[in-house]
């Protein structure tokens, strides 16, 4: 924190430590999560569905490419350790009639149905209206969002692996 500005932490006893930045990146991370999570839920529910944030992953991820999905593939695309948070929330989609399953010898596989389409349609739409402008008007550029992308892959990859050397405490 050179920049000659206060950092914005949540926990300034984390903060005193050997990487205050850190502290103060944990705090965005989790208003950006906050925001991310309140975004997908009010953008679902304005195409009329009332979905939680990790359905509308969920179904988003089934519908990537059209093609079948594994449940254990959608849990490890989204970094979900608790494979019954998956099953529960494909249930309620296919409940729903947003998705389908079907078998493939022992393979349980799942599908976007046409109204599992047309609601990821109606989501991508509200995207670019409200979002993907206001984005485009205001920044950060393209180049600047696949950096932070790059940057949050990078620190998903290095908070994992404390997780793991942390467990074995």
């Amino acid at each position: 924190m050179t920049t000659g500005r206060r950092a914005i932490v949540s926990s300034a006893h984390l903060a005193d430590g050997s990487a205050p930045a850190l502290s103060e990146l944990e705090f965005s991370l989790t208003l950006a999560a906050a925001a991310y999570q309140r975004w997908m839920s009010r953008c679902a529910a304005a195409t009329g569905l009332s979905l939680t944030p990790i359905e509308v992953l969920i179904l988003h991820t089934v519908r990537h490419r059209d093609r079948p999905k594994r449940i254990a593939d959608i849990a490890l695309v989204l970094d979900i350790e608790d494979t019954h948070l998956v099953t529960y929330a494909v249930r309620k989609l296919e409940k729903a009639g947003l998705i389908a399953t079907r078998r493939e010898g022992k393979e349980k596989l799942l599908v976007a149905t046409e109204a599992g389409r047309e609601f990821c349609a109606g989501y991508r739409d509200i995207r670019e209206r409200i979002l993907s402008k206001a984005v485009e008007a205001d920044g950060p550029d393209a180049a600047a969002l696949s950096e932070a992308a790059d940057l949050l892959r990078r620190l998903s990859g290095q908070y994992n692996q404390a997780a793991r050397a942390a467990a074995t405490l």
